[in-house]
C-alpha cells in the first residue's frame, strides 16, 4: 500500500464533531450548492466532495469538473443529528492551487459559522484492558 502525503490526506484523531443545530445548516447548504443545481458540492450521507466548478458533462455528468477533495463523515454520530468528520483528502491539483485539508473543511463548515479548528472534538475513550484470560490461555498453550 502506498503512503499518502500528509498534506493530501488526514485522519482526524480525535474527529471533529458538528453539533445538531450547525449540522442542519451545513447539510442544507451542501444540497443547495449541489453539482446537480449548478454548485460545486456532491454530498452524500458518508462523503462530501468539492469540485472546482459545476458539473458540465453530458446528461449532468462530471464533464471537465475536477475533484478538489473529499470529506468523510458519519451522520448521527456521536449522537443523533450530529455529524462526525473523520477523514479529509485533497487532490494534488488542489494542493497546488492553495487548498489544504483545513481550507476544504472550512469551505463546507463556513455556512454554520464554523471552521475545522473551531469544531468540538470527539471524546476519545481508552481501549478496553487486555483480557487476562486470553494472555493466560496463550501462555498455557506454549
Amino acid at each position: 500500500m502506498l503512503a499518502v502525503a500528509p498534506e493530501l490526506e488526514r485522519i482526524l484523531r480525535p474527529a471533529a464533531v458538528v453539533k445538531s443545530d450547525k449540522a442542519v445548516l451545513i447539510i442544507k447548504e451542501l444540497h443547495r450548492c449541489d453539482v446537480s443545481n449548478g454548485g460545486v458540492w456532491n454530498a452524500s450521507e458518508t462523503l462530501w466532495q468539492r469540485y472546482d466548478k459545476p458539473w458540465d458533462g453530458f446528461a449532468g455528468g462530471r464533464g471537465t469538473a475536477s475533484l478538489l477533495g473529499s470529506i468523510a463523515v458519519v451522520y448521527d454520530s456521536p449522537v443523533r443529528h450530529q455529524i462526525t468528520i473523520y477523514k479529509v483528502s485533497i487532490s494534488e491539483a488542489a494542493l497546488a492551487d492553495g487548498w489544504s485539508v483545513e481550507t476544504l473543511c472550512d469551505d463546507a463548515l463556513t455556512w454554520a459559522g464554523l471552521t475545522l479548528a473551531s469544531c468540538p472534538l470527539a471524546r476519545m475513550t481508552p481501549p478496553p484492558p487486555p483480557d487476562p484470560f486470553r494472555v493466560r490461555t496463550a501462555a498455557m498453550a506454549s
